[in-house]
């Protein structure tokens, strides 16, 4: 380090070398990706070994740095952008995407406010703006970026509490069925609601909310005193896929005088596809709706959107004033989005989307979310030509669950065979699926949203799970 200079500050030439170093190893990533192991696990004593240090009180060269960092950690690390990852919902991510996050950081964009970075902030209007045209929310609409589904899915629900119950929970009720992402009851948690006012109905048989079950429960709960303010339904369960009737469930919660907020962190950014939004008809109906651009938009992580059918109600919500902040306030016509969600400092997330749809253009996005709705088609047309696999659910918005079968064996030892062969596929480090329980049944679940992933792909990853499943004899399955 050259102590001439201040301190935390590297010469010219050394962050040349290093952005250089960075660069080619952001670039290696994504060229040498499909040819990586998805994951690697590691041991903790291999980690504590590696990364286990005291606090560093000198400074060590970069280049050593970067070497510990690619042996104990990149080299075992999950790859979430692998081409045969089709565990949990992949993070596909884009290149592009991910140079703007990097100038974001670089450049310590603050987008809390419009003084100042004014630019900043039109940026986020107007990719909020792009969204909702893409979603089919009305022109009074509005929203921001937050870090992910699940703070999209509480900054909706919270909205919805404001406006339908003016934050007064007493006796108030939440309904949504079996299969929701457990974020939403950890965001009604976190605001303020108890068990008892959280209903989880049992869903259909095809896993969605049955909107008769909902009906009853909640005339039965007004009868005992309670106060139903709000459905969340699904677009897209990270189950199997599954789509709520969102068309049905608009028209009931406006007669029952309810809010309807869609969680659509998984599916819902297919409404984009043309297959996407036959399924997802309704969702632009909602009152407000969670997205994640880090699943299904290809952003890295970490960037999620709410939309508010009324953007009004989000700053009637959020806003709270002080002195140090009066200088925000100068100009009524200028969005300062600290008044519109949880956080006054915020990072530049809206770069990536923007760019992204700007380099790429949306018709590009289109087709790679077709992509990963046929790449599931393409497994259930290979499943059902063996009578090895049983299709639980068949392929819907990107995914489908299955399981091997095997003559004489009952309903236990075909959930340890299954849970196995999703081990053993791990193990190998050819591709990566995480398996689930449906109507206690132990299934197999492929999520398929990576546009790289290739045919040869999932057809080696179904042909590598039956070789497992025919190598454990049924004894010691």
């Amino acid at each position: 380090m050259d102590n001439s200079l201040p301190p935390l500050t590297l010469s010219a030439d050394n962050m040349r070398a290093l952005a250089t170093q960075v660069s080619e190893l952001i670039v290696e990533h994504f060229t040498s990706l499909p040819q990586l192991p998805v994951t690697r696990p590691a041991t903790m004593s291999g980690l504590n070994q590696g990364l286990g240090e005291p606090l560093p009180t000198q400074p060590t060269p970069v280049p050593q740095l970067f070497s510990q960092l690619k042996t104990h950690v990149f080299d075992h690390m999950t790859h979430l952008d692998h081409p045969r990852n089709f565990a949990f919902v992949p993070g596909p991510s884009n290149f592009v995407s991910a140079m703007a996050d990097a100038i974001a950081a670089s450049l310590n964009v603050f987008s809390g406010g419009f003084l100042g970075p004014s630019g900043v902030a039109q940026i986020e209007l107007t990719t909020v703006e792009w969204l909702r045209e893409l979603f089919h929310f009305p022109a009074e609409a509005g929203g921001l970026f937050v870090s992910g589904g699940s703070m999209a899915n509480m900054t909706g629900l919270a909205v919805a509490r404001h406006v339908m119950l003016a934050n007064n929970t007493t006796n108030a009720a939440v309904y949504f069925s079996d299969q929701t992402h457990s974020s939403v009851a950890k965001g009604l948690r976190i605001l303020g609601f108890q068990q008892f006012q959280i209903r989880k109905l049992p869903s259909d048989k095809r896993f969605r909310l049955c909107l008769d079950t909902l009906r009853q429960r909640i005339a039965a709960d007004r009868l005992q005193g309670m106060v139903p303010f709000c459905v969340v339904a699904n677009a897209g369960t990270t189950n199997t896929g599954a789509v709520d009737p969102l068309l049905d469930l608009h028209h009931f919660c406006k007669a029952e005088g309810l809010w309807l907020h869609v969680d659509g962190a998984y599916g819902g950014s297919a409404v984009i596809s043309e297959q996407g939004r036959k399924v997802l008809e309704g969702i632009e109906l909602a009152d407000s709706l969670g997205i994640d651009p880090h699943k299904w938009l290809f952003q890295p992580y970490e960037i999620g959107c709410v939309l508010i059918r009324n953007r009004e109600h989000l700053k009637d919500t959020f806003k709270v004033s002080a002195e140090y902040l009066k200088i925000l306030e100068q100009n009524s016509e200028q969005v300062n989005f600290c008044d519109y969600g949880v956080q006054l400092t915020r990072g530049f997330r809206a770069l990536k989307m923007w760019l992204s749809l700007k380099a790429f253009g949306v018709e590009a996005f289109r087709d790679a979310i077709t992509i990963g709705i046929r790449n599931a088609e393409h497994i259930e047309y290979m499943l059902r030509a063996d009578p090895c696999w049983d299709i639980v659910t068949p392929a819907q918005l990107g995914i489908i669950t299955f399981r091997f079968v095997a003559e004489g064996m009952d309903e236990n030892a075909l959930n340890t065979l299954n849970d196995r062969l999703a081990r053993e596929i791990i193990l190998s480090g050819y591709a990566l699926l995480s398996p689930t329980i449906l109507n206690g049944k132990h299934v197999l679940r492929m999520c398929t949203i990576n546009p790289r992933t290739t045919p040869e792909d999932l057809q080696y990853t179904v042909q590598l799970l039956k070789k497992f499943g025919e190598s454990f004899p049924v004894s010691v399955q």
